[in-house]
């Protein structure tokens, strides 16, 4: 298992279009194959960042699905509304808490 972790900062006046754009998208990406997870989350103290923390069943999947129609058409939208660049790393769960 594969966790990804994408940290997004948006133009505050962006913010809607991004929401609107993965609310669209979010079913597809979840049933790509090998996509075992997806949330959405949202910085506490500034709204216009956002991660998207994701299960991927081997990094082949997640390398699939960003070279994937689909990512690119997401990605598309997504891209121009940044108001600085991405944060992403991938990380592999080694212990369970509890």
């Amino acid at each position: 298992m594969l966790i990804r972790v994408v940290r997004m900062t948006f133009r505050p006046e962006e913010v809607a279009a991004f929401q609107a754009n993965f609310n669209a998208n979010k079913e597809k990406i979840r049933a790509f194959p090998g996509c075992a997870h997806l949330e959405l989350w949202q910085d506490a103290d500034q709204p216009h960042i956002f991660m998207t923390y994701s299960h991927w069943e081997s990094a082949e999947a997640l390398e699939s699905y960003r070279h994937s129609d689909l990512f690119k058409s997401v990605w598309a939208v997504t891209k121009p509304l940044f108001a600085e660049k991405t944060f992403a790393f991938s990380a592999k769960k080694i212990e369970e808490i509890g």
